[in-house]
């Protein structure tokens, strides 16, 4: 007996809206109920263009759902969060949870009463991050940049909550144990906020993260590096690709002269897929009952507060701007 197809609507039709409503509106097993968003003018525009229903209000879009996406701006979150979840309709937050350490934990705390909550942390869908996930084993040392060029969209918030906190997402996931020393600097240059962070990140496990953030620079980089006793593995975030080398079995006896002659190289793989559409397959699965979900509400919580210890690390450096970093109360 099929199942009847989930009612999933989109909230909030920026940069990142858009396209949530551009895959789900083809996506199997969904039946796309249309979009809200508060400027009408937009919302018309981009109903006309996906040729969907835009709704005159948050209500009446709730009304015919089952489930919904949203993407709008980050001090709006826990609020619209909550008139979600109040109603136990299904939701995938866009990263971060919310602005605040206290909004994020109410929103984990209602949904924990039934109501399927996911986090848009997109990255763990990465082509590249799926290929190196089955070898990958307690790694020790993780080297993680992330350089973009200046755009206005995001710098309502500092680089760490805008960019970085991708990457201290996947450095939880992958690392699994608790952060006990945070050491962090960051300026800001053409914004109020912070625009380029960098924290050294210590685990209780002994493992070390140095991540690093900018939203200031002239080119794109997304890179993750990870050492690890088992070997390195080295990932282009933004191509999908990655490398893995290890040592080869009984290399000690090969009299091997080079490095080169020691090491196995991996290419890494997986198959090719736009992330942000596995992101919503996932989420619509987890409505289903049919997986858990990938990244959960506490996931989305945890990686918040550590945002907010950066930030705070940030303030307390040296280099620390006298304007306050944004949203960096608890």
């Amino acid at each position: 007996m099929s199942r009847p197809p989930v009612r999933v609507g989109v909230i909030g039709t920026g940069a990142l809206g858009f396209h949530h409503a551009r895959l789900l509106r083809r996506m199997s097993g969904v039946t796309f109920a249309g979009i809200y968003d508060t400027n009408p003018v937009r919302a018309a525009e981009v109903a006309k263009q996906l040729e969907t229903v835009a709704h005159e209000g948050l209500a009446a879009l709730l009304e015919r759902v089952d489930a919904v996406t949203v993407a709008v701006p980050t001090p709006a979150h826990a609020e619209v969060g909550m008139a979600v979840l109040e109603r136990g309709i299904a939701l995938l937050m866009e990263k971060p949870l919310a602005d605040t350490v206290a909004g994020a934990e109410q929103l984990v705390r209602r949904a924990a009463r039934g109501v399927v909550l996911q986090v848009g942390h997109v990255e763990r869908f990465n082509r590249a991050v799926r290929a190196a996930a089955p070898y990958l084993d307690e790694p020790r040392f993780l080297q993680i940049d992330r350089l973009a060029p200046f755009q206005p969209r995001g710098t309502d918030v500092a680089v760490i909550l805008d960019l970085m906190i991708h990457d201290l997402d996947l450095v939880l996931e992958l690392v699994r144990a608790p952060v006990m020393e945070v050491r962090a600097t960051g300026v800001a240059l053409l914004t109020p906020h912070v625009d380029i962070a960098n924290a050294r990140l210590e685990f209780a496990n002994g493992a070390i993260a140095n991540v690093t953030a900018s939203r200031v620079s002239r080119e794109r980089t997304r890179k993750l590096r990870i050492f690890q006793p088992t070997g390195y593995c080295s990932l282009d975030l933004a191509q999908g690709s990655g490398d893995f080398f290890r040592l080869k079995p009984g290399w000690q006896s090969l009299g091997a002269t080079t490095l080169e002659q020691i090491v196995e190289h991996v290419r890494l793989d997986a198959p090719e897929a736009e992330p942000l559409k596995l992101e919503l397959e996932s989420f619509v699965r987890a409505v289903r009952g049919e997986e858990e979900v990938v990244v959960s509400g506490a996931a989305g919580a945890q990686a918040l507060a550590l945002a907010f210890r950066v930030a705070a690390a940030v303030q307390a450096s040296p280099l620390a701007q006298p304007a306050p970093l944004a949203a960096t109360r608890p």
